[in-house]
Protein backbone atom coordinates (compact mmCIF):
# COMPACT_ATOMS: atom_id res chain seq x y z
CA UNK A 1 0.00 0.00 0.00
CA UNK A 2 0.82 3.28 -0.96
CA UNK A 3 1.13 6.27 2.06
CA UNK A 4 -1.71 7.98 0.63
CA UNK A 5 -4.18 5.00 0.45
CA UNK A 6 -4.04 4.21 4.43
CA UNK A 7 -5.29 6.49 7.23
CA UNK A 8 -8.19 8.36 8.16
CA UNK A 9 -8.80 11.43 5.50
CA UNK A 10 -8.54 13.71 8.61
CA UNK A 11 -5.36 12.18 9.59
CA UNK A 12 -4.05 12.81 5.88
CA UNK A 13 -5.41 16.11 5.80
CA UNK A 14 -2.88 16.99 8.92
CA UNK A 15 0.10 15.31 6.76
CA UNK A 16 2.95 16.69 4.78
CA UNK A 17 1.71 16.31 1.03
CA UNK A 18 4.75 15.09 -0.93
CA UNK A 19 4.78 14.84 -4.36
CA UNK A 20 7.61 13.03 -6.27
CA UNK A 21 7.54 13.77 -9.94
CA UNK A 22 9.93 12.00 -12.49
CA UNK A 23 9.77 11.05 -16.20
CA UNK A 24 9.87 6.86 -15.99
CA UNK A 25 10.27 4.54 -13.17
CA UNK A 26 12.61 2.49 -15.35
CA UNK A 27 14.72 0.44 -13.34
CA UNK A 28 18.07 1.59 -12.12
CA UNK A 29 19.06 3.98 -8.77
CA UNK A 30 16.56 7.10 -9.16
CA UNK A 31 13.46 4.43 -9.37
CA UNK A 32 14.92 2.07 -5.87
CA UNK A 33 15.27 5.33 -4.11
CA UNK A 34 12.32 6.53 -4.88
CA UNK A 35 10.37 3.81 -4.21
CA UNK A 36 12.33 3.32 -0.74
CA UNK A 37 11.31 6.92 0.18
CA UNK A 38 7.24 6.20 -0.64
CA UNK A 39 7.16 3.14 0.96
CA UNK A 40 9.37 3.98 4.08
CA UNK A 41 8.27 7.94 5.04
CA UNK A 42 6.58 7.39 7.96
CA UNK A 43 2.71 7.41 7.21
CA UNK A 44 1.53 9.33 10.09
CA UNK A 45 3.42 12.67 9.31
CA UNK A 46 3.62 12.26 5.21
CA UNK A 47 1.68 11.93 2.58
CA UNK A 48 3.28 11.28 -0.33
CA UNK A 49 2.88 10.57 -4.14
CA UNK A 50 4.06 9.98 -7.05
CA UNK A 51 3.52 11.42 -10.78
CA UNK A 52 5.56 9.82 -13.57
CA UNK A 53 5.46 8.85 -17.39
CA UNK A 54 5.88 5.79 -18.66
CA UNK A 55 9.10 3.66 -19.98
CA UNK A 56 10.23 3.09 -23.29
CA UNK A 57 9.40 -0.36 -25.85
CA UNK A 58 13.38 -0.97 -24.25
CA UNK A 59 13.23 -0.44 -20.61
CA UNK A 60 12.18 -2.61 -17.84
CA UNK A 61 9.13 -0.71 -15.73
CA UNK A 62 10.57 -0.75 -11.69
CA UNK A 63 6.94 -0.19 -10.51
CA UNK A 64 5.82 -3.05 -12.57
CA UNK A 65 8.77 -5.54 -12.48
CA UNK A 66 9.99 -4.58 -8.51
CA UNK A 67 7.38 -2.31 -6.84
CA UNK A 68 3.97 -3.34 -7.78
CA UNK A 69 2.57 -2.06 -4.37
CA UNK A 70 3.56 1.48 -5.10
CA UNK A 71 0.53 3.18 -7.19
CA UNK A 72 1.31 6.64 -9.63
CA UNK A 73 -0.63 8.89 -11.13
CA UNK A 74 0.93 8.11 -14.73
CA UNK A 75 1.25 11.39 -16.94
CA UNK A 76 0.98 10.32 -20.89
CA UNK A 77 4.08 12.20 -22.43
CA UNK A 78 6.64 12.68 -19.08
CA UNK A 79 8.65 9.58 -20.71
CA UNK A 80 12.15 9.69 -21.71
CA UNK A 81 11.13 11.09 -25.31
CA UNK A 82 11.54 14.79 -26.23
CA UNK A 83 8.62 16.24 -28.06
CA UNK A 84 7.50 19.84 -27.72
CA UNK A 85 3.89 18.87 -28.16
CA UNK A 86 3.93 16.03 -25.53
CA UNK A 87 5.89 18.11 -23.30
CA UNK A 88 3.00 20.37 -23.23
CA UNK A 89 0.53 18.45 -22.65
CA UNK A 90 2.54 16.67 -20.33
CA UNK A 91 3.34 20.02 -18.19
CA UNK A 92 -0.75 20.81 -18.19
CA UNK A 93 -1.36 17.49 -16.53
CA UNK A 94 1.12 17.86 -13.89
CA UNK A 95 -0.01 21.68 -13.54
CA UNK A 96 -3.29 20.05 -12.48
CA UNK A 97 -2.57 17.37 -10.46
CA UNK A 98 -0.36 20.03 -8.34
CA UNK A 99 -3.67 22.05 -7.92
CA UNK A 100 -5.95 19.14 -7.38
CA UNK A 101 -3.01 17.93 -4.92
CA UNK A 102 -1.81 21.40 -3.40
CA UNK A 103 1.37 19.48 -1.77
CA UNK A 104 3.85 21.01 0.75
CA UNK A 105 7.02 19.87 -1.23
CA UNK A 106 7.48 19.12 -4.62
CA UNK A 107 10.35 16.92 -5.27
CA UNK A 108 11.84 16.56 -8.51
CA UNK A 109 14.26 13.86 -9.87
CA UNK A 110 16.09 13.68 -13.46
CA UNK A 111 16.56 15.84 -15.62
CA UNK A 112 13.18 16.11 -17.80
CA UNK A 113 11.12 15.51 -15.10
CA UNK A 114 13.07 18.32 -13.00
CA UNK A 115 12.22 20.74 -15.88
CA UNK A 116 8.29 20.10 -16.24
CA UNK A 117 8.26 19.59 -12.60
CA UNK A 118 9.31 22.67 -11.79
CA UNK A 119 8.39 24.90 -14.31
CA UNK A 120 4.62 23.64 -13.14
CA UNK A 121 5.01 24.37 -9.63
CA UNK A 122 5.74 28.35 -10.85
CA UNK A 123 2.37 27.93 -13.48
CA UNK A 124 0.13 26.12 -10.86
CA UNK A 125 0.59 28.59 -8.47
CA UNK A 126 0.67 26.69 -5.09
CA UNK A 127 2.53 27.50 -2.32
CA UNK A 128 5.07 24.40 -2.37
CA UNK A 129 8.57 24.00 -1.39
CA UNK A 130 10.53 22.76 -4.78
CA UNK A 131 13.60 20.56 -4.58
CA UNK A 132 15.38 18.90 -6.87
CA UNK A 133 17.67 15.30 -6.72
CA UNK A 134 20.57 14.89 -9.29
CA UNK A 135 21.17 11.98 -9.65
CA UNK A 136 24.65 11.50 -11.39
CA UNK A 137 26.97 13.41 -13.39
CA UNK A 138 24.76 14.44 -16.21
CA UNK A 139 27.24 16.87 -17.28
CA UNK A 140 29.56 14.11 -18.47
CA UNK A 141 29.13 11.79 -21.07
CA UNK A 142 25.36 11.87 -21.37
CA UNK A 143 24.82 14.49 -24.08
CA UNK A 144 26.66 15.61 -26.99
CA UNK A 145 28.46 19.12 -26.38
CA UNK A 146 26.06 21.77 -27.59
CA UNK A 147 23.32 19.57 -25.44
CA UNK A 148 25.18 20.32 -22.69
CA UNK A 149 25.60 23.40 -22.64
CA UNK A 150 22.02 24.24 -22.58
CA UNK A 151 21.47 21.62 -19.85
CA UNK A 152 23.70 23.42 -17.77
CA UNK A 153 22.08 26.62 -18.97
CA UNK A 154 19.12 25.28 -17.88
CA UNK A 155 19.91 24.05 -14.50
CA UNK A 156 21.22 27.31 -13.64
CA UNK A 157 17.96 28.73 -14.02
CA UNK A 158 16.10 26.42 -12.95
CA UNK A 159 17.97 26.21 -9.71
CA UNK A 160 17.14 29.97 -8.89
CA UNK A 161 13.76 28.55 -7.96
CA UNK A 162 14.49 25.41 -6.31
CA UNK A 163 14.78 25.89 -2.36
CA UNK A 164 16.67 23.09 -2.16
CA UNK A 165 18.80 20.59 -4.28
CA UNK A 166 20.34 17.54 -3.19
CA UNK A 167 23.52 15.57 -4.84
CA UNK A 168 23.85 11.71 -4.22
CA UNK A 169 27.63 12.53 -3.33
CA UNK A 170 29.99 15.31 -2.51
CA UNK A 171 31.50 14.78 -5.71
CA UNK A 172 28.12 15.26 -7.99
CA UNK A 173 27.61 18.46 -5.71
CA UNK A 174 30.90 19.98 -6.40
CA UNK A 175 30.11 19.11 -10.32
CA UNK A 176 27.46 21.31 -10.75
CA UNK A 177 28.65 23.57 -8.40
CA UNK A 178 31.80 23.99 -10.79
CA UNK A 179 29.39 23.97 -13.91
CA UNK A 180 27.43 26.91 -11.69
CA UNK A 181 24.31 25.61 -11.08
CA UNK A 182 22.94 26.26 -7.74
CA UNK A 183 24.31 27.90 -4.86
CA UNK A 184 26.42 26.18 -1.79
CA UNK A 185 24.12 27.04 0.22
CA UNK A 186 21.29 24.82 -1.64
CA UNK A 187 22.37 21.63 -1.26
CA UNK A 188 22.00 18.78 0.77
CA UNK A 189 23.95 15.42 0.20
CA UNK A 190 21.90 12.10 0.88
CA UNK A 191 23.57 8.79 -0.26
CA UNK A 192 21.48 6.70 -1.47
CA UNK A 193 20.24 4.04 1.11
CA UNK A 194 19.92 0.64 0.14
CA UNK A 195 18.47 -3.07 1.47
CA UNK A 196 19.49 -6.37 0.17
CA UNK A 197 17.97 -9.69 1.00
CA UNK A 198 19.37 -13.12 2.37
CA UNK A 199 21.85 -14.55 -0.05
CA UNK A 200 21.49 -18.13 -1.11
CA UNK A 201 24.66 -20.38 -0.78
CA UNK A 202 27.51 -20.09 -3.45
CA UNK A 203 26.94 -23.74 -4.64
CA UNK A 204 22.91 -23.72 -4.83
CA UNK A 205 23.50 -19.95 -6.52
CA UNK A 206 25.64 -21.45 -9.19
CA UNK A 207 23.49 -24.50 -9.33
CA UNK A 208 20.52 -22.20 -10.63
CA UNK A 209 22.66 -20.44 -13.04
CA UNK A 210 24.25 -23.53 -14.69
CA UNK A 211 27.81 -22.39 -13.90
CA UNK A 212 30.10 -25.08 -12.55
CA UNK A 213 31.10 -24.18 -9.03
CA UNK A 214 34.95 -23.92 -10.00
CA UNK A 215 34.56 -21.20 -12.43
CA UNK A 216 35.31 -17.82 -11.74
CA UNK A 217 31.72 -15.18 -12.11
CA UNK A 218 32.32 -11.49 -12.89
CA UNK A 219 28.76 -9.81 -12.86
CA UNK A 220 27.48 -6.56 -15.36
CA UNK A 221 24.51 -5.58 -13.09
CA UNK A 222 22.85 -2.61 -14.67
CA UNK A 223 21.59 -0.96 -17.68
CA UNK A 224 23.01 -1.90 -21.51
CA UNK A 225 23.37 1.84 -22.94
CA UNK A 226 26.15 4.03 -24.01
CA UNK A 227 26.74 5.46 -21.27
CA UNK A 228 27.73 2.37 -19.53
CA UNK A 229 30.21 1.39 -22.35
CA UNK A 230 28.94 -2.10 -22.70
CA UNK A 231 32.14 -2.23 -26.14
CA UNK A 232 34.08 -1.33 -23.05
CA UNK A 233 33.06 -4.61 -20.88
CA UNK A 234 32.88 -6.54 -24.22
CA UNK A 235 36.57 -5.79 -25.09
CA UNK A 236 37.68 -6.58 -21.27
CA UNK A 237 35.69 -10.01 -21.35
CA UNK A 238 37.84 -11.30 -24.24
CA UNK A 239 41.29 -10.00 -22.34
CA UNK A 240 40.14 -11.81 -19.30
CA UNK A 241 39.31 -15.10 -20.75
CA UNK A 242 42.55 -14.97 -22.90
CA UNK A 243 44.15 -15.26 -19.33
CA UNK A 244 41.75 -17.14 -17.54
CA UNK A 245 39.48 -19.23 -19.68
CA UNK A 246 37.24 -20.55 -16.90
CA UNK A 247 35.47 -17.05 -16.22
CA UNK A 248 31.67 -16.98 -16.47
CA UNK A 249 29.99 -13.14 -17.38
CA UNK A 250 26.76 -12.85 -16.19
CA UNK A 251 25.37 -9.81 -17.41
CA UNK A 252 21.90 -8.50 -15.89
CA UNK A 253 20.46 -5.33 -17.33
CA UNK A 254 18.66 -4.57 -20.96
CA UNK A 255 18.76 -1.40 -23.06
CA UNK A 256 18.95 -0.27 -26.18
CA UNK A 257 22.55 -1.95 -27.19
CA UNK A 258 21.69 -5.30 -25.80
CA UNK A 259 21.67 -6.73 -29.57
CA UNK A 260 25.45 -5.40 -29.81
CA UNK A 261 26.23 -6.41 -26.54
CA UNK A 262 24.77 -9.81 -27.97
CA UNK A 263 26.87 -10.20 -30.88
CA UNK A 264 29.80 -9.22 -28.95
CA UNK A 265 30.39 -11.51 -26.38
CA UNK A 266 29.28 -14.71 -29.24
CA UNK A 267 31.97 -16.74 -28.36
CA UNK A 268 32.30 -16.27 -24.37
CA UNK A 269 31.12 -18.22 -21.84
CA UNK A 270 28.59 -15.89 -21.14
CA UNK A 271 25.05 -15.42 -19.39
CA UNK A 272 22.61 -12.27 -20.69
CA UNK A 273 19.82 -12.48 -18.22
CA UNK A 274 18.15 -9.53 -19.28
CA UNK A 275 16.18 -8.13 -16.03
CA UNK A 276 15.86 -9.81 -13.13
CA UNK A 277 14.75 -9.33 -9.56
CA UNK A 278 16.90 -11.84 -8.02
CA UNK A 279 19.86 -9.59 -7.37
CA UNK A 280 20.75 -11.91 -4.17
CA UNK A 281 21.43 -14.70 -6.48
CA UNK A 282 23.47 -13.34 -8.79
CA UNK A 283 25.66 -11.29 -6.23
CA UNK A 284 26.21 -15.06 -4.22
CA UNK A 285 27.30 -16.62 -7.51
CA UNK A 286 29.46 -13.60 -8.36
CA UNK A 287 33.22 -13.25 -7.71
CA UNK A 288 33.10 -9.51 -8.67
CA UNK A 289 31.20 -6.86 -10.07
CA UNK A 290 32.38 -4.51 -13.18
CA UNK A 291 31.69 -1.28 -14.04
CA UNK A 292 32.43 -0.16 -17.33
CA UNK A 293 31.00 3.28 -17.62
CA UNK A 294 31.95 6.45 -18.75
CA UNK A 295 30.33 8.60 -15.95
CA UNK A 296 28.50 6.92 -12.99
CA UNK A 297 26.68 9.39 -10.02
CA UNK A 298 26.72 6.78 -6.93
CA UNK A 299 25.80 3.02 -8.64
CA UNK A 300 23.80 1.30 -6.30
CA UNK A 301 25.18 -1.64 -8.02
CA UNK A 302 28.44 -0.96 -6.15
CA UNK A 303 26.82 -0.51 -3.13
CA UNK A 304 24.62 -3.92 -3.43
CA UNK A 305 27.47 -5.88 -4.47
CA UNK A 306 28.95 -4.34 -1.30
CA UNK A 307 26.66 -5.56 0.68
CA UNK A 308 26.67 -8.73 -0.43
CA UNK A 309 30.52 -9.20 0.26
CA UNK A 310 31.56 -8.65 -3.67
CA UNK A 311 34.07 -6.33 -4.49
CA UNK A 312 34.34 -4.13 -7.13
CA UNK A 313 36.16 -3.51 -10.44
CA UNK A 314 35.24 -0.15 -11.38
CA UNK A 315 36.40 2.78 -13.85
CA UNK A 316 37.43 6.09 -12.16
CA UNK A 317 34.66 8.43 -13.46
CA UNK A 318 32.05 10.60 -11.47
CA UNK A 319 31.07 9.53 -8.53
CA UNK A 320 32.65 5.87 -8.36
CA UNK A 321 35.42 6.67 -5.49
CA UNK A 322 32.33 7.88 -3.12
CA UNK A 323 31.46 3.94 -3.17
CA UNK A 324 34.83 2.17 -4.14
CA UNK A 325 37.32 2.78 -1.66
CA UNK A 326 40.53 1.64 -3.77
CA UNK A 327 42.78 -0.83 -2.70
CA UNK A 328 39.98 -1.75 0.04
CA UNK A 329 37.09 -2.72 -1.41
CA UNK A 330 37.77 -2.95 -5.17
CA UNK A 331 39.65 -1.52 -8.01
CA UNK A 332 39.11 1.74 -9.69
CA UNK A 333 40.71 1.93 -13.11
CA UNK A 334 41.60 4.46 -15.99
CA UNK A 335 38.47 4.06 -18.64
CA UNK A 336 40.49 1.84 -20.83
CA UNK A 337 39.51 -1.82 -21.51
CA UNK A 338 42.81 -3.19 -20.72
CA UNK A 339 42.66 -1.71 -17.36
CA UNK A 340 39.36 -3.16 -16.53
CA UNK A 341 40.82 -6.37 -17.68
CA UNK A 342 43.86 -6.31 -15.74
CA UNK A 343 41.65 -5.31 -12.79
CA UNK A 344 38.87 -8.34 -13.28
CA UNK A 345 42.67 -10.36 -13.57
CA UNK A 346 44.39 -9.30 -10.24
CA UNK A 347 41.44 -9.97 -8.20
CA UNK A 348 40.27 -13.21 -9.66
CA UNK A 349 43.90 -14.55 -9.15
CA UNK A 350 43.87 -13.62 -5.88
CA UNK A 351 41.41 -15.18 -3.71
CA UNK A 352 42.48 -14.02 -0.31
CA UNK A 353 42.66 -10.30 -1.66
CA UNK A 354 39.68 -10.74 -3.30
CA UNK A 355 38.13 -11.93 0.40
CA UNK A 356 39.47 -8.84 2.19
CA UNK A 357 38.20 -6.60 -0.11
CA UNK A 358 34.57 -8.12 -0.45
CA UNK A 359 34.47 -8.16 3.63
CA UNK A 360 35.55 -4.46 3.63
CA UNK A 361 32.92 -3.77 1.24
CA UNK A 362 30.18 -5.25 3.33
CA UNK A 363 31.38 -3.30 6.27
CA UNK A 364 31.55 0.00 4.53
CA UNK A 365 28.65 0.00 2.82
CA UNK A 366 26.39 -1.48 6.32
CA UNK A 367 28.09 2.02 7.49
CA UNK A 368 27.47 4.29 4.55
CA UNK A 369 24.55 3.49 2.97
CA UNK A 370 21.57 2.44 5.42
CA UNK A 371 17.78 3.08 3.78
CA UNK A 372 16.71 3.91 6.96
CA UNK A 373 19.33 7.08 6.94
CA UNK A 374 18.47 7.94 3.64
CA UNK A 375 15.04 7.82 5.04
CA UNK A 376 15.65 10.02 7.77
CA UNK A 377 17.56 12.60 5.61
CA UNK A 378 14.31 13.28 3.47
CA UNK A 379 12.41 13.52 6.38
CA UNK A 380 14.32 16.06 8.01
CA UNK A 381 14.95 17.84 5.13
CA UNK A 382 11.18 18.49 4.41
CA UNK A 383 10.22 19.58 7.93
CA UNK A 384 13.16 21.89 7.62
CA UNK A 385 11.74 23.15 4.19
CA UNK A 386 8.80 23.90 5.80
CA UNK A 387 10.20 26.46 8.11
CA UNK A 388 12.03 28.50 5.52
Amino acid sequence: MVPWLSGSSSAMSQAIRVVHVIARMNVGGPAVLISDTVRELDREEFDVRLITGNCGDDEADYLETQAPDIRAIRIDGLGRSVSPVNDVMALRSVVGRLRDIQPHIIHTHTAKAGVVGRLAARLAPIEARVVHTFHGHLLHGYFSPVKTRGLIAAEARLARSSDRLIAVSPQVRDDLLTAGIGRQKQYEVIPPGVSLGDLPDRESARAALHIPSENHVVLLLGRITRIKRPDRFAEAARIVHQQIPNTHFLIAGSGDLDADLRESMVGLPSSLLGWRSDIESLLAASDALVVTSDNEGTPLSVIQAGLAGVPTVGTRVGGMESVVDPGQTGLLVDPDARAVADGLVTLLERQPVRSAMGAEARRQMNAKFSTQAMIESHADLYRRMLEM
